[in-house]
């Protein structure tokens, strides 16, 4: 199996790092991610000035005296998780393993993507992008932006992942998994949180007294999630699953198009 891992922490996220040393158990590995962190710029692609990418080598720990070996890690993109699945899917994964993805991982990223925050995420973007081009994908978001240890938290992504390619890897499934930040209880099949934590619009003044703003989200105002949903699955500690689509098309809006005098030609 082929495994494209991107993400949108960028290149030198340990998220991926992690992510991409323990899809090594299902074959081989191709890591395209950011040169710098693309956090929340969801399906953004450049298309206005040409995309760049370098590659990125590492040294593996010195043995014996012995400076360790130069390897290849993976490319280094000037552009969003998007552009990133799409240059490993259509470029740079055939490039470097001579045949496409079977398979595409985002993440982990530093902070879970639920509820409504998959509409933002550059992490799901990326997933979503490689589901365009006929690829099973999952994207892999962690509670937690710094957990004691990222090691078992990727090998399980990586077995949930390998299953549901095993299943699904004909059918360019989509998929988001957010875990818990220690070891997850289960996991549960869920759907995506209704709820929305408030929005922060915090107004500042520039030494010159010009008025600037910082944006967030307010955490204390979403209450209790439901436990049927992302959010409260891994606020209870279990890990999460829930299957995406990118066809925004609601078939019960349709019913309200019927008494419309709409032209016919």
């Amino acid at each position: 199996m082929h495994v494209l891992v991107v993400n949108d922490d960028g290149i030198h996220s340990p998220g991926l790092a992690a992510l991409a040393s323990a899809a090594a158990a299902l074959g081989d590995v191709t890591v395209v991610a950011p040169a710098i962190e693309q956090s929340g710029v969801g399906l953004t692609i450049t298309y206005r000035h040409p995309l760049m990418y370098e590659e990125v080598h590492r040294r593996r720990p010195a043995r014996n005296g012995e400076p360790g070996e130069r390897y290849h890690y993976g490319y280094a993109v000037h552009g969003s998780p998007a552009d990133c699945a799409k240059l490993g899917v259509l470029e740079l994964g055939p490039l470097l393993r001579g045949s496409r993805p079977d398979l595409v991982l985002s993440g982990i990223n530093l902070g879970a993507n639920v509820g409504h925050g998959v509409l933002y995420s550059g992490t799901v973007a990326g997933a979503i992008e490689a589901a365009f081009h006929g690829v099973t994908s999952v994207a892999v978001s962690c509670v937690s932006r710094d957990p004691d240890d990222w090691t078992p938290l990727a090998e399980y992504a990586v077995s949930v992942a390998g299953q549901l390619a095993e299943r699904h890897g004909d059918t360019a499934a989509l998929w988001n998994l957010n875990l818990p930040a220690a070891a997850p209880k289960g996991l549960k099949a869920v759907r995506c949180s209704p709820d929305r934590r408030g929005d922060l619009l915090e107004r500042r003044d520039s030494p010159e007294g010009r008025p600037y703003y910082w944006t967030g989200m307010d955490p204390a105002t979403a209450g209790d999630p439901a436990p049927d949903t992302d959010a409260g699955a891994v606020a209870a500690g279990y890990a999460a699953l829930t299957p995406l689509r990118y066809d925004l098309t609601d078939p019960a809006g349709f019913a309200a198009l019927r008494d419309l005098d709409l032209p016919t030609d």
